[in-house]
């Protein structure tokens, strides 16, 4: 009889303890690495992230005060993926499609004994396919939405095209105009071909007519012209209708609080935080068209009051992606009812914002209208969505955008460098001065020291955009011995007292001229600064400095 081995038994007991602990330390390993993983993290989805955190990435909060780096402004369309609307762009299979049917429609030798006469039959459609293919090859930055039939330009071999395109770098739907001439000539197998391409806007036979419309000044209503009228902006105010639609809807009124004339960032925050909290009640936000500026965009250096909100957001969009009314047609019909009914219209007041939007979840009150009265940092708005209120309200990012208008102008800059170009972020100003947060910023961008890194990081000969809040438009000359540089104040006719973006805000502002002021500035160099094709950052790429100052990094 074979007998047992007593020291088998705990031989394998110990093995089996052994492997169980081995698999046990693994697991927990694993989820320590999970652990940190999800700590680091740092998503690049606004939505994904905490409001805390997006509020140090948006705004940099410290004791529920904002430091504004007034140098980029962020919308939604830069901070995350907007839906874009459905615009299908022209592309090489669907020019060959129509090549196929240009082809089997026209008969070979007649087509192209037309072909050699003079001058050139541009509403050809061989004409548009040789443009269409040519814009393709050369603006490759560039969505093409739609064409217009080219129509002839100044000599018998030119002939004039406008479309309708989008930026491949922007994130919203919104659809730009460019017109160019082009010189036509005879390719191979009856063909068309672009000889010669004019530059942005040179195609001036396929522009739209020249609208004509009044502005009120001075008691007078002079004639207006505006070169390129952009007739897609609808700024109109909504209109709730009659009283009775006024007391069917439901309201979430905030009262100005201690935002007021602050800085845009802390603007933006406060008014995501209100319209979160509107579409978080199902209710509709009554929103103030008048703007404060703070003293650090304004020419003053005072904070400057009834600045129109449609003269630096895109209203039109946030009309169809949020519920508003404007504050005015919200008080004159709150008013009209009270003074034709006897029962007054039902109004939740809420005098802090510690009462929470959980808490107004069920409030049937026609008006819930919250009342910031309190001292300063007790009166912001974006207290409301501070604590456990975070995790309900999600601020709409997509529904602020920049003004339609400012990124005409952005178009333009960008359309006149032929789309082709590189830039650079410098900050200066008030930073480069000051030496115990930032010991090394004013020497690291010097001009010697610019023209030093930027010949490493861009190629001689390329444009050059310089985005910067540097005073001196002479500051960078060091730069035009290797780069054609181009700064903003290059292209101050575009918001001169000739030009669309002038007369278009001087109707808004009742017929007074607006000053294209230094948040129109920031907000037009950072989405020229985002088309670039090398972009250069001041802290990441120019100096040694940390962005927020010293130790930040």
């Amino acid at each position: 009889m074979k007998q047992s081995n007593p020291i088998a038994e705990p031989v394998g007991q110990n093995l089996i303890k052994l492997i169980s602990n081995l698999c046990f330390s693994v697991f927990v390993f694993g989820v320590l690495i999970f652990t940190v993983i999800a700590i680091t993290y740092k998503s690049p989805d606004p939505w994904l992230e905490s409001a805390p955190a997006m509020t140090k990435f948006f705004t940099q909060s410290e004791n529920a005060t904002f430091k504004n780096d007034n140098s980029i402004l962020r919308t939604g369309e830069d901070l995350q993926l907007s839906q874009i609307a459905p615009a299908s762009a022209i592309t090489e299979s669907s020019i060959e499609k129509v090549e196929e049917k240009i082809a089997s429609s026209l008969e070979l030798e007649s087509g192209c004994r037309e072909m050699t006469t003079s001058p050139v039959n541009c509403s050809d459609p061989r004409v548009l396919v040789a443009v269409e293919k040519f814009n393709l090859r050369a603006f490759k930055s560039i969505a093409f939405l739609e064409y217009q039939t080219p129509v002839s330009g100044s000599r018998p071999d030119e002939c004039d095209v406008a479309w309708r395109f989008r930026n491949k770098k922007e994130k919203s739907w919104r659809k730009y105009r460019d017109f160019r001439r082009f010189k036509i000539g005879i390719g191979e197998n009856c063909t068309f071909k672009v000889v010669h391409p004019g530059g942005w806007h040179s195609g001036i036979n396929a522009r739209r007519p020249k609208n004509r419309y009044s502005a009120t000044t001075g008691g007078a209503t002079p004639k207006i012209s505006a070169p390129i009228r952009d007739d897609e902006i609808n700024d109109t105010i909504p209109s709730l209708g009659s009283d009775v639609n006024f007391r069917k809807g439901r309201y979430l009124y905030y009262s100005r609080g201690g935002d007021y004339c602050k800085g845009v960032n802390h603007y933006l925050w406060s008014i995501l935080c209100g319209l979160g909290e509107a579409r978080y009640l199902n209710r509709t936000f009554v929103l103030d068209l008048s703007m404060c500026l703070s003293a650090t965009y304004s020419s003053t250096n005072k904070d400057e009051e009834g600045k129109d909100f449609r003269f630096y957001f895109d209203f039109e969009h946030l009309k169809e992606v949020a519920s508003i009314v404007e504050e005015g047609e919200f008080i004159r019909d709150w008013k009209k009812w009270n003074r034709a009914h006897k029962k007054k219209v039902p109004v939740q007041k809420v005098p802090t914002y510690k009462v929470s939007p959980m808490q107004l979840k069920r409030d049937k009150s026609t008006i819930i209208w919250r009342q910031f009265d309190a001292p300063e940092p007790e009166n912001y708005w974006y207290r409301v969505c501070e604590g456990q209120a975070e995790r309900y309200i999600q601020r709409p990012w997509h529904a602020l955008w920049k003004s339609k208008r400012l990124m005409n102008i952005v178009s333009e800059i960008s359309g006149r460098m032929d789309w082709d170009f590189d830039a650079v972020h410098v900050v200066r100003g008030e930073k480069a001065q000051n030496k115990e947060l930032w010991p090394n910023l004013d020497s690291d961008t010097s001009p010697d020291s610019l023209v030093a890194k930027l010949k490493g990081m861009i190629q001689p000969g390329r444009n050059l955009y310089v985005a910067t809040n540097e005073p001196f438009y002479n500051y960078f000359d060091k730069l035009r011995s290797y780069y054609k540089v181009h700064l903003l104040e290059d292209y101050k006719e575009l918001w001169g007292n000739t030009s669309e973006w002038y007369n278009e805000t001087r109707l808004l502002n009742d017929g007074k001229p607006v000053e294209f002021d230094g948040f129109m500035r920031v907000a037009v160099d950072t989405e020229v600064l985002y088309r670039a094709k090398v972009r250069v950052e001041t802290f990441n790429n120019l100096t040694r400095d940390c962005k927020d100052g010293i130790n930040t990094c």
